[in-house]
């Protein structure tokens, strides 16, 4: 990559300017620019595209998407460190890169951004998930973007994709299978990372469906699947005794056995008991 885009080695880029990863930060940077080109083609054709990424930490991501075509990256970086060593990429990519210094969970991305987008990221450990979720549960669906391409910890990839009866599978699943095809479509070690982390790592691709797979309210479904999955060794009927007084009977409607966990349900039976539900309520 240094030699396609005339930039250093990223292992010099942290030496000048002397880019040590903080833990507080959620910060593993991933050095080996051929992994951050071949996650950035994992997003798909981003020709025309403007890909939004948060944490770019020193920019190896940040390249990789660049060297692929991006129309423009819109990088969110917490970090003020990391700010003069994406300064070089803008500087080497004119008009493609714009830097946004700040908290991905308080900036408004979408005024900075013109459709179509993508997300891929190397996300922070400590918000990966919140902002995931966020992402999954907009107002409206369609959302303004087309995919996520994003790495998280192997574990919580892997909670991304489970189907149910297996011991990963829950709201991230559901949340994330009821509007999206999902699939892990990479996995690093920790010696990839600087630091190297404890764990190893994977990346998920997210694409969004032009509509939900089942028809469901999707303030009553997360509200469902959250009760649900909250106590996840205990019968539905007790563990969504608080979603409706007739709840029982409501399970029996959707198909759903009473004396049943919420680890056995698929979405489908999970989506017709949140219509059910939302019916009850009136």
């Amino acid at each position: 990559m240094a030699a396609i885009d005339g930039l250093p080695p990223l292992r010099e880029v942290i030496r000048d300017h002397e880019l040590v990863a903080k833990k507080s930060l959620g910060q593993n940077f991933l050095l080996d620019l051929n992994l951050t080109a071949k996650i950035a083609r994992s997003a798909g054709d981003l020709t025309g595209h403007d890909v939004l990424e948060v944490g770019p930490g020193p920019g190896g991501l940040t390249r990789g998407l660049l060297a692929e075509g991006a129309r423009k990256v819109l990088a969110v970086e917490k970090d003020a460190r990391c700010l003069p060593a994406l300064a070089e990429i803008a500087a080497h990519y004119p008009g493609r890169l714009e830097v946004i210094n700040g908290d991905a969970l308080e900036v408004d991305v979408r005024a900075h951004l013109t459709p179509p987008i993508r997300i891929a990221a190397n996300l922070p450990y400590n918000v990966g998930t919140e902002l995931l979720v966020r992402w999954l549960t907009p107002k409206e669906w369609p959302p303004f973007w087309e995919s996520l391409t994003l790495m998280f910890q192997k574990e919580v990839a892997e909670r991304i994709v489970a189907k149910p009866s297996s011991n990963h599978y829950g709201r991230l699943a559901i949340l994330a299978q009821w509007r999206c095809e999902a699939k892990i479509v990479m996995i690093l070690p920790p010696e990839a990372f600087t630091p190297a982390p404890k764990v190893h790592s994977a990346v998920v691709h997210l694409r969004a469906l032009p509509e939900p797979r089942f028809p469901a309210d999707p303030k009553v479904l997360e509200q469902v699947v959250a009760a649900g999955f909250n106590q996840r060794r205990k019968m539905l009927r007790a563990s969504l005794k608080g979603i409706h007084p007739q709840i029982e009977s409501l399970l029996e409607e959707a198909g759903i056995a009473p004396t049943e966990r919420a680890e056995r349900v698929s979405l489908e039976q999970f989506c017709h008991l949140a219509r059910l539900v939302a019916a009850a309520r009136g």
